[in-house]
């Protein structure tokens, strides 16, 4: 099929694969329908670009992504960001908008690895009569019966006024986005989302992986559970030994670090001990706080986890 789509997927970039990994994602997630794109950022690029306009409400989650963040910029919605997973706030917004509104949240925060509170949330929504989009890329493949995600997990999927984006890069394994939700909500984004219409479709190559990543995860369900059971030992090993870590609700485990540089140090001893870590600093992060970024993975053996470990304690800086 090539090695790139050639061009838009509206013009001569759409293929089978595209079609039939749109066709299993929806309904491996519990949705109508899906539009996958070149990548996660694109795709809630287009989600929020279509689902708003001048003159609605958006209400954003303190911690989102930043490609959700840009998403409400190009939007030119009213943008009112809330605390982070704050219901309470969510609503306090929405009480005094009348007309269309939106509210975004990641699933599972990327810097901290938390979950939001998925049912208050659309509730929330449910009593202002507002729609929710939220970012699962964490989710996918890690969360839910045999990894559908968090809005599976809450019971939220297929709702009709939900709309979820995933990053096929993560559980996958692969590249790309995709957004899924009601069918008439996924032909309105074919029409009117720019970051799909003038952006090359994601490559075949890419969208073959994905679905073969996503069958793979359809026949081996197990993997999910492991990857979260692996979280929790990391978690527990790594605070253990002093270290200061968030308890993560997905893959995510987050490592504070006493400065933006002992985290960039921390990181290079790790990589050049042979563990590869994410380092998040200023200002790629909402409070300021450094810290590195372990993803826990199923196929991780005890002995793997307790080297990980062992890297990560012998190279921690002194606060």
């Amino acid at each position: 099929m090539g090695a790139g789509a050639t061009g838009s997927r509206l013009v001569t970039g759409s293929t089978e694969l595209h079609a039939q990994l749109e066709c299993e994602l929806a309904e491996f997630c519990g949705f109508e329908a899906a539009l996958v794109l070149s990548s996660g950022y694109t795709a809630n690029l287009a989600a929020v670009t279509a689902l708003t306009a001048p003159g609605a409400l958006v209400v954003s989650d303190a911690g989102n992504h930043a490609s959700l963040i840009d998403g409400c910029r190009l939007s030119r919605a009213r943008t009112t960001v809330v605390p982070h997973a704050d219901p309470t706030a969510v609503r306090t917004a929405l009480a005094g908008h009348h007309g269309r509104a939106l509210v975004l949240t990641d699933t599972v925060f990327s810097v901290d690895g938390d979950a939001a509170p998925l049912p208050a949330l659309a509730e929330a929504c449910r009593t202002r009569d507002a729609a929710l989009l939220v970012d699962d890329a964490h989710g996918l493949g890690v969360l839910g019966d045999g990894g559908r995600g968090a809005l599976w997990a809450a019971g939220l999927s297929g709702d009709a006024d939900v709309v979820a984006t995933v990053t096929l890069s993560k559980s996958l394994g692969a590249q790309g986005g995709a957004v899924l939700g009601p069918a008439r909500v996924i032909e309105h984004l074919v029409n009117t989302a720019r970051s799909f219409i003038f952006d090359t479709g994601l490559a075949p190559a890419s969208t073959g992986a994905a679905l073969a990543a996503l069958r793979l995860l359809r026949r081996e369900p197990h993997r999910p559970a492991r990857v979260r059971q692996v979280a929790r030992e990391l978690h527990a090993r790594l605070t253990a030994a002093g270290l200061t870590a968030v308890r993560p609700d997905a893959a995510v485990i987050a490592v504070r670090a006493p400065s933006p540089e002992a985290a960039v140090r921390w990181a290079a001893d790790c990589r050049a001990a042979g563990l590869a870590v994410g380092c998040f600093r200023p200002p790629s992060v909402p409070d300021g706080i450094s810290r590195l970024r372990l993803t826990a993975r199923a196929d991780l053996t005890d002995a793997q986890i307790a080297t990980a470990v062992g890297i990560v304690v012998a190279t921690a800086p002194v606060a």
